[in-house]
Protein backbone atom coordinates (compact mmCIF):
# COMPACT_ATOMS: atom_id res chain seq x y z
CA UNK A 1 0.00 0.00 0.00
CA UNK A 2 1.33 3.43 -0.98
CA UNK A 3 0.99 6.63 1.01
CA UNK A 4 -0.07 8.71 -2.00
CA UNK A 5 -1.06 7.92 -5.57
CA UNK A 6 -1.28 10.50 -8.37
CA UNK A 7 -3.51 9.00 -11.08
CA UNK A 8 -3.52 9.73 -14.80
CA UNK A 9 -1.33 12.82 -14.90
CA UNK A 10 0.48 14.03 -18.01
CA UNK A 11 4.22 14.41 -17.47
CA UNK A 12 6.16 17.27 -19.14
CA UNK A 13 7.33 14.93 -21.91
CA UNK A 14 3.72 14.06 -22.79
CA UNK A 15 3.71 10.66 -21.13
CA UNK A 16 0.52 9.77 -19.23
CA UNK A 17 1.37 7.92 -16.06
CA UNK A 18 0.52 7.22 -12.43
CA UNK A 19 2.97 8.18 -9.66
CA UNK A 20 3.06 6.15 -6.45
CA UNK A 21 4.71 7.62 -3.35
CA UNK A 22 5.92 5.91 -0.20
CA UNK A 23 7.33 8.10 2.55
CA UNK A 24 9.32 10.91 0.96
CA UNK A 25 10.25 9.00 -2.22
CA UNK A 26 8.65 8.13 -5.54
CA UNK A 27 8.14 4.39 -5.33
CA UNK A 28 6.85 3.76 -8.84
CA UNK A 29 5.95 5.54 -12.07
CA UNK A 30 3.90 3.53 -14.55
CA UNK A 31 0.55 3.49 -16.37
CA UNK A 32 -2.41 2.09 -14.44
CA UNK A 33 -0.90 1.38 -11.03
CA UNK A 34 -3.61 -0.67 -9.27
CA UNK A 35 -2.27 -0.85 -5.71
CA UNK A 36 -4.12 0.86 -2.87
CA UNK A 37 -3.00 4.16 -1.37
CA UNK A 38 -3.87 6.12 1.74
CA UNK A 39 -4.74 9.06 -0.52
CA UNK A 40 -5.36 9.29 -4.26
CA UNK A 41 -5.30 12.43 -6.39
CA UNK A 42 -7.02 12.29 -9.78
CA UNK A 43 -4.78 14.22 -12.20
CA UNK A 44 -6.43 13.00 -15.40
CA UNK A 45 -5.83 15.55 -18.14
CA UNK A 46 -3.63 17.70 -15.90
CA UNK A 47 0.09 18.40 -16.07
CA UNK A 48 2.20 16.81 -13.34
CA UNK A 49 5.57 18.49 -13.07
CA UNK A 50 8.59 18.31 -10.82
CA UNK A 51 8.60 21.31 -8.46
CA UNK A 52 9.68 24.75 -9.58
CA UNK A 53 13.18 25.89 -8.70
CA UNK A 54 14.46 29.47 -8.31
CA UNK A 55 18.26 29.68 -8.65
CA UNK A 56 18.52 33.40 -7.82
CA UNK A 57 16.66 35.28 -5.11
CA UNK A 58 17.19 37.81 -2.28
CA UNK A 59 15.12 36.52 0.62
CA UNK A 60 16.61 38.82 3.24
CA UNK A 61 15.02 41.79 1.43
CA UNK A 62 11.78 40.24 0.21
CA UNK A 63 8.37 41.77 1.03
CA UNK A 64 10.01 44.98 2.30
CA UNK A 65 8.79 47.23 -0.53
CA UNK A 66 8.44 50.86 0.56
CA UNK A 67 10.81 50.54 3.51
CA UNK A 68 12.48 52.90 4.21
CA UNK A 69 10.87 54.44 1.10
CA UNK A 70 10.01 53.65 -2.51
CA UNK A 71 12.75 53.46 -5.16
CA UNK A 72 11.81 56.66 -6.98
CA UNK A 73 14.25 56.33 -9.89
CA UNK A 74 13.67 52.62 -10.39
CA UNK A 75 17.42 52.08 -10.78
CA UNK A 76 19.66 49.32 -9.51
CA UNK A 77 21.88 51.79 -7.67
CA UNK A 78 19.04 53.47 -5.77
CA UNK A 79 17.82 50.02 -4.80
CA UNK A 80 21.26 49.16 -3.42
CA UNK A 81 21.31 52.41 -1.43
CA UNK A 82 17.83 51.74 -0.02
CA UNK A 83 18.79 48.21 0.97
CA UNK A 84 21.92 49.62 2.65
CA UNK A 85 19.61 51.59 4.94
CA UNK A 86 17.09 48.79 5.46
CA UNK A 87 19.58 46.07 6.43
CA UNK A 88 20.72 48.13 9.44
CA UNK A 89 17.23 48.83 10.79
CA UNK A 90 15.57 45.50 10.05
CA UNK A 91 15.58 43.11 13.00
CA UNK A 92 16.33 39.41 12.78
CA UNK A 93 12.74 38.59 13.74
CA UNK A 94 11.37 40.93 11.07
CA UNK A 95 13.51 39.37 8.34
CA UNK A 96 12.51 35.90 9.46
CA UNK A 97 8.81 36.83 9.42
CA UNK A 98 9.00 38.33 5.92
CA UNK A 99 10.96 35.39 4.57
CA UNK A 100 8.61 32.82 6.08
CA UNK A 101 5.63 34.64 4.59
CA UNK A 102 7.33 34.50 1.20
CA UNK A 103 8.03 30.79 1.69
CA UNK A 104 4.29 30.32 2.28
CA UNK A 105 3.69 31.93 -1.10
CA UNK A 106 6.38 29.77 -2.67
CA UNK A 107 4.92 26.57 -1.21
CA UNK A 108 1.48 27.44 -2.55
CA UNK A 109 2.97 27.92 -6.04
CA UNK A 110 4.98 24.69 -6.08
CA UNK A 111 8.29 26.55 -5.73
CA UNK A 112 10.12 24.07 -3.51
CA UNK A 113 13.80 24.90 -4.02
CA UNK A 114 15.34 28.37 -3.79
CA UNK A 115 18.90 29.67 -3.93
CA UNK A 116 18.98 32.97 -2.04
CA UNK A 117 21.84 35.46 -1.89
CA UNK A 118 22.34 36.79 1.65
CA UNK A 119 24.06 40.13 2.16
CA UNK A 120 27.23 39.68 4.21
CA UNK A 121 28.24 43.37 4.23
CA UNK A 122 27.11 44.48 7.73
CA UNK A 123 29.33 43.42 10.61
CA UNK A 124 26.30 42.31 12.65
CA UNK A 125 25.42 39.67 10.01
CA UNK A 126 21.79 39.74 11.13
CA UNK A 127 20.90 38.85 7.56
CA UNK A 128 22.83 35.59 7.82
CA UNK A 129 21.44 34.74 11.26
CA UNK A 130 17.90 35.30 9.99
CA UNK A 131 18.23 33.32 6.77
CA UNK A 132 19.89 30.37 8.50
CA UNK A 133 16.91 30.26 10.85
CA UNK A 134 14.52 30.35 7.87
CA UNK A 135 16.46 27.58 6.12
CA UNK A 136 15.97 25.36 9.17
CA UNK A 137 12.31 26.30 9.59
CA UNK A 138 11.32 25.35 6.02
CA UNK A 139 13.61 22.36 5.49
CA UNK A 140 10.74 19.85 5.50
CA UNK A 141 9.16 21.38 2.39
CA UNK A 142 11.55 23.88 0.75
CA UNK A 143 15.22 23.30 -0.04
CA UNK A 144 16.75 26.71 0.73
CA UNK A 145 20.35 27.17 -0.44
CA UNK A 146 22.20 30.27 0.79
CA UNK A 147 24.89 32.31 -0.99
CA UNK A 148 27.34 34.53 0.93
CA UNK A 149 26.91 37.76 -1.01
CA UNK A 150 29.08 40.83 -0.28
CA UNK A 151 26.55 43.32 -1.69
CA UNK A 152 28.86 46.33 -1.30
CA UNK A 153 31.88 44.51 -2.73
CA UNK A 154 34.35 42.00 -1.34
CA UNK A 155 37.06 44.69 -1.25
CA UNK A 156 34.98 47.87 -1.44
CA UNK A 157 33.26 47.22 1.90
CA UNK A 158 35.60 47.71 4.90
CA UNK A 159 35.16 44.17 6.24
CA UNK A 160 33.79 42.60 3.09
CA UNK A 161 36.13 39.64 2.89
CA UNK A 162 36.20 38.99 6.63
CA UNK A 163 32.40 38.97 6.85
CA UNK A 164 32.02 36.65 3.87
CA UNK A 165 34.35 34.15 5.56
CA UNK A 166 32.36 34.49 8.79
CA UNK A 167 29.14 33.75 6.91
CA UNK A 168 30.62 30.63 5.34
CA UNK A 169 31.81 29.50 8.76
CA UNK A 170 28.25 30.00 10.07
CA UNK A 171 26.91 27.54 7.49
CA UNK A 172 26.24 29.48 4.29
CA UNK A 173 27.14 27.05 1.51
CA UNK A 174 27.77 29.00 -1.73
CA UNK A 175 30.35 31.72 -2.45
CA UNK A 176 29.00 34.90 -4.04
CA UNK A 177 30.44 38.18 -5.28
CA UNK A 178 29.82 41.38 -7.26
CA UNK A 179 32.99 42.26 -9.19
CA UNK A 180 31.47 45.09 -11.27
CA UNK A 181 30.67 46.96 -8.03
CA UNK A 182 34.26 47.01 -6.81
CA UNK A 183 36.14 50.33 -7.07
CA UNK A 184 38.10 49.39 -10.18
CA UNK A 185 38.02 46.78 -12.91
CA UNK A 186 41.22 45.34 -11.47
CA UNK A 187 39.71 45.07 -8.01
CA UNK A 188 36.79 43.25 -9.59
CA UNK A 189 39.10 40.77 -11.32
CA UNK A 190 41.12 40.29 -8.12
CA UNK A 191 37.94 39.66 -6.14
CA UNK A 192 36.97 36.88 -8.53
CA UNK A 193 40.33 35.19 -8.13
CA UNK A 194 40.00 35.43 -4.35
CA UNK A 195 36.41 34.19 -4.25
CA UNK A 196 37.06 31.24 -6.55
CA UNK A 197 40.08 30.23 -4.49
CA UNK A 198 37.99 30.37 -1.31
CA UNK A 199 35.40 28.11 -2.97
CA UNK A 200 38.05 25.70 -4.25
CA UNK A 201 39.65 25.41 -0.81
CA UNK A 202 36.31 24.73 0.86
CA UNK A 203 34.79 22.54 -1.87
CA UNK A 204 31.90 24.96 -2.42
CA UNK A 205 29.87 26.19 -5.38
CA UNK A 206 30.15 29.74 -6.73
CA UNK A 207 27.39 32.12 -7.86
CA UNK A 208 28.51 35.61 -8.91
CA UNK A 209 26.43 38.71 -9.61
CA UNK A 210 28.41 39.21 -12.80
CA UNK A 211 28.33 42.27 -15.07
CA UNK A 212 24.85 43.43 -14.02
CA UNK A 213 25.33 46.67 -15.92
CA UNK A 214 24.72 48.27 -19.30
CA UNK A 215 28.46 48.87 -19.72
CA UNK A 216 29.79 46.68 -22.57
CA UNK A 217 33.29 46.99 -21.10
CA UNK A 218 32.25 45.14 -17.96
CA UNK A 219 33.76 41.79 -18.87
CA UNK A 220 34.23 40.01 -15.56
CA UNK A 221 32.56 36.90 -16.95
CA UNK A 222 35.76 36.37 -18.94
CA UNK A 223 37.79 36.38 -15.72
CA UNK A 224 35.26 34.12 -14.02
CA UNK A 225 35.63 31.60 -16.85
CA UNK A 226 39.41 31.74 -16.55
CA UNK A 227 39.43 31.23 -12.77
CA UNK A 228 36.87 28.43 -13.03
CA UNK A 229 39.09 26.51 -15.44
CA UNK A 230 42.32 27.32 -13.59
CA UNK A 231 40.96 25.96 -10.30
CA UNK A 232 39.03 22.99 -11.70
CA UNK A 233 35.64 24.37 -10.67
CA UNK A 234 33.88 23.33 -13.88
CA UNK A 235 30.19 22.62 -13.29
CA UNK A 236 30.17 24.36 -9.89
CA UNK A 237 30.01 28.01 -11.01
CA UNK A 238 27.15 30.27 -12.11
CA UNK A 239 27.21 33.78 -13.53
CA UNK A 240 24.01 35.61 -12.61
CA UNK A 241 22.53 38.48 -14.65
CA UNK A 242 25.31 38.93 -17.28
CA UNK A 243 23.42 41.94 -18.64
CA UNK A 244 26.48 43.72 -20.05
CA UNK A 245 26.47 41.06 -22.76
CA UNK A 246 23.39 42.70 -24.29
CA UNK A 247 25.63 45.69 -25.15
CA UNK A 248 28.83 43.89 -26.14
CA UNK A 249 30.33 43.81 -29.60
CA UNK A 250 29.24 40.69 -31.46
CA UNK A 251 32.80 39.75 -32.36
CA UNK A 252 33.88 39.80 -28.73
CA UNK A 253 30.86 37.71 -27.73
CA UNK A 254 31.82 35.15 -30.39
CA UNK A 255 35.06 34.69 -28.44
CA UNK A 256 33.42 34.87 -25.01
CA UNK A 257 30.69 32.25 -25.35
CA UNK A 258 33.08 29.34 -26.10
CA UNK A 259 35.08 30.29 -22.99
CA UNK A 260 31.94 30.15 -20.84
CA UNK A 261 30.98 26.81 -22.39
CA UNK A 262 34.48 25.41 -21.87
CA UNK A 263 34.38 26.38 -18.18
CA UNK A 264 30.90 24.80 -17.82
CA UNK A 265 29.60 27.97 -16.20
CA UNK A 266 25.83 28.22 -15.87
CA UNK A 267 24.03 31.48 -16.67
CA UNK A 268 21.13 32.82 -14.61
CA UNK A 269 19.31 35.74 -16.26
CA UNK A 270 16.54 37.39 -14.24
CA UNK A 271 14.10 38.77 -16.82
CA UNK A 272 11.48 40.38 -14.59
CA UNK A 273 13.98 42.51 -12.72
CA UNK A 274 16.61 43.21 -15.36
CA UNK A 275 14.20 44.50 -17.99
CA UNK A 276 12.91 46.81 -15.25
CA UNK A 277 16.30 48.00 -13.98
CA UNK A 278 18.53 48.04 -17.05
CA UNK A 279 18.51 50.63 -19.81
CA UNK A 280 17.45 53.37 -17.39
CA UNK A 281 20.01 55.76 -18.91
CA UNK A 282 18.82 55.03 -22.46
CA UNK A 283 16.40 57.14 -24.46
CA UNK A 284 15.67 55.20 -27.64
CA UNK A 285 16.53 52.64 -28.76
CA UNK A 286 16.25 51.28 -25.21
CA UNK A 287 18.11 48.08 -24.33
CA UNK A 288 16.11 45.08 -23.14
CA UNK A 289 18.31 44.31 -20.14
CA UNK A 290 18.54 40.59 -20.85
CA UNK A 291 21.64 38.59 -21.65
CA UNK A 292 22.01 36.48 -24.82
CA UNK A 293 19.92 33.51 -23.77
CA UNK A 294 19.38 31.67 -27.04
CA UNK A 295 22.95 32.24 -28.19
CA UNK A 296 24.30 30.74 -24.98
CA UNK A 297 21.97 27.78 -25.21
CA UNK A 298 23.11 27.18 -28.79
CA UNK A 299 26.67 26.91 -27.42
CA UNK A 300 25.60 24.26 -24.93
CA UNK A 301 25.71 26.64 -21.95
CA UNK A 302 23.20 25.80 -19.23
CA UNK A 303 20.80 28.74 -18.81
CA UNK A 304 18.07 28.97 -16.17
CA UNK A 305 15.56 31.70 -15.34
CA UNK A 306 15.80 33.38 -11.91
CA UNK A 307 13.23 35.45 -10.04
CA UNK A 308 15.67 37.72 -8.15
CA UNK A 309 13.22 39.97 -6.28
CA UNK A 310 9.66 40.19 -5.00
CA UNK A 311 8.34 43.40 -3.42
CA UNK A 312 11.69 44.79 -2.30
CA UNK A 313 13.86 47.90 -2.91
CA UNK A 314 14.55 46.80 -6.50
CA UNK A 315 11.20 45.45 -7.68
CA UNK A 316 7.67 46.50 -6.78
CA UNK A 317 5.82 43.40 -8.00
CA UNK A 318 6.10 39.60 -7.90
CA UNK A 319 4.14 36.57 -6.71
CA UNK A 320 6.63 33.71 -6.16
CA UNK A 321 5.44 32.18 -9.44
CA UNK A 322 8.32 30.90 -11.56
CA UNK A 323 5.92 30.61 -14.50
CA UNK A 324 5.64 34.40 -14.43
CA UNK A 325 9.42 34.53 -14.71
CA UNK A 326 9.52 32.07 -17.61
CA UNK A 327 6.62 33.83 -19.33
CA UNK A 328 8.44 37.17 -19.26
CA UNK A 329 11.73 35.59 -20.27
CA UNK A 330 10.05 33.88 -23.20
CA UNK A 331 8.86 37.23 -24.51
CA UNK A 332 12.04 39.23 -23.99
CA UNK A 333 14.28 36.49 -25.40
CA UNK A 334 11.79 35.98 -28.26
CA UNK A 335 11.57 32.24 -27.62
CA UNK A 336 8.32 31.71 -29.52
CA UNK A 337 8.87 28.35 -31.24
CA UNK A 338 7.13 25.45 -29.47
CA UNK A 339 10.49 23.82 -28.76
CA UNK A 340 11.77 27.07 -27.25
CA UNK A 341 8.65 27.54 -25.13
CA UNK A 342 8.94 23.99 -23.82
CA UNK A 343 12.59 24.75 -23.02
CA UNK A 344 11.47 27.79 -21.00
CA UNK A 345 9.41 25.49 -18.79
CA UNK A 346 12.43 23.24 -18.29
CA UNK A 347 14.49 26.32 -17.38
CA UNK A 348 12.41 26.82 -14.21
CA UNK A 349 12.34 23.13 -13.32
CA UNK A 350 15.01 20.64 -14.43
CA UNK A 351 17.61 23.14 -15.64
CA UNK A 352 17.49 25.22 -12.47
CA UNK A 353 17.64 22.10 -10.33
CA UNK A 354 20.84 21.09 -12.12
CA UNK A 355 22.34 24.59 -11.75
CA UNK A 356 21.98 24.59 -7.96
CA UNK A 357 22.99 20.93 -7.66
CA UNK A 358 19.68 19.66 -6.31
CA UNK A 359 19.96 15.93 -5.57
CA UNK A 360 17.36 13.26 -6.34
CA UNK A 361 15.17 15.75 -8.19
CA UNK A 362 12.62 14.86 -10.84
CA UNK A 363 9.88 12.45 -11.73
CA UNK A 364 11.52 9.05 -11.60
CA UNK A 365 11.60 6.09 -9.28
CA UNK A 366 13.70 6.82 -6.22
CA UNK A 367 13.52 10.60 -6.56
CA UNK A 368 12.37 12.85 -3.73
CA UNK A 369 8.56 12.84 -3.85
CA UNK A 370 8.05 16.53 -4.60
CA UNK A 371 5.80 17.51 -7.49
CA UNK A 372 3.09 19.89 -8.68
CA UNK A 373 -0.28 19.16 -10.33
CA UNK A 374 -1.20 22.08 -12.59
CA UNK A 375 -4.50 23.08 -14.18
CA UNK A 376 -2.96 22.80 -17.67
CA UNK A 377 -2.47 20.05 -20.20
CA UNK A 378 1.20 20.59 -21.05
CA UNK A 379 4.16 22.88 -20.32
CA UNK A 380 3.32 25.41 -23.05
CA UNK A 381 -0.24 25.76 -21.82
CA UNK A 382 1.15 26.17 -18.29
CA UNK A 383 3.27 29.08 -19.51
CA UNK A 384 0.33 30.67 -21.30
CA UNK A 385 -2.07 30.38 -18.35
CA UNK A 386 0.19 30.42 -15.29
CA UNK A 387 -2.54 28.20 -13.89
CA UNK A 388 -3.74 27.10 -10.48
CA UNK A 389 -1.61 24.58 -8.64
CA UNK A 390 -4.25 21.96 -7.98
CA UNK A 391 -1.94 20.13 -5.59
CA UNK A 392 1.59 20.64 -4.34
CA UNK A 393 3.43 17.65 -2.88
CA UNK A 394 6.61 18.28 -0.90
CA UNK A 395 8.70 15.30 0.20
CA UNK A 396 5.71 13.01 0.12
CA UNK A 397 3.15 15.29 1.79
CA UNK A 398 0.39 17.35 0.17
CA UNK A 399 1.14 20.85 1.44
CA UNK A 400 -1.12 23.01 -0.75
CA UNK A 401 -4.25 22.78 -2.87
CA UNK A 402 -6.00 25.32 -5.10
CA UNK A 403 -9.30 25.21 -7.02
CA UNK A 404 -9.36 25.21 -10.79
CA UNK A 405 -9.31 28.57 -12.52
CA UNK A 406 -12.77 28.27 -14.07
CA UNK A 407 -15.19 31.18 -14.29
CA UNK A 408 -18.98 31.27 -14.47
CA UNK A 409 -20.86 33.29 -17.09
CA UNK A 410 -24.35 34.70 -17.16
CA UNK A 411 -24.70 35.46 -20.88
CA UNK A 412 -27.64 34.47 -23.10
CA UNK A 413 -26.78 31.62 -25.40
CA UNK A 414 -23.28 31.16 -24.02
CA UNK A 415 -21.83 28.39 -21.80
CA UNK A 416 -22.36 28.69 -18.07
CA UNK A 417 -18.72 27.90 -17.39
CA UNK A 418 -15.52 29.16 -19.02
CA UNK A 419 -12.16 27.40 -19.02
CA UNK A 420 -9.23 29.06 -20.75
CA UNK A 421 -7.62 25.72 -21.44
CA UNK A 422 -7.75 24.77 -25.10
CA UNK A 423 -5.86 21.46 -25.15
Amino acid sequence: MFDLLIKGGTLPDGTVSDIAISGDRIAEIAPNITADAAETIDATGDLVSPPFVDPHFHMDATLSYGTPRVNASGTLLEGINLWGELRDIATVDEMIARALRYCDWAASMGLLAIRSHVDTTPDHLNTVTAMLAVKDAVKDYIDLQLVAFPQDGLYRAPNGRENLIRALDMGVEVVGGIPHFERTMQDGADSLQDLCEIAAERGLMVDIHCDETDDPNSRHIETLAFETTRLGLEGRVAGSHLTSMHSMDNYYVSKLLPLIAEAEIAAIPNPLINIMLQGRHDTFPKRRGLTRVKEMQAMGIRVGWGQDCVLDPWYSLGTADMLDVAFMGLHVAQMSHPDEMARCFMMVTETNAAIIGLKDYGLHKGAVASLVVLDAANPIEALRLRPARLAVVAKGKVIARSPRGDATLNLPGRPAQVRRRVT
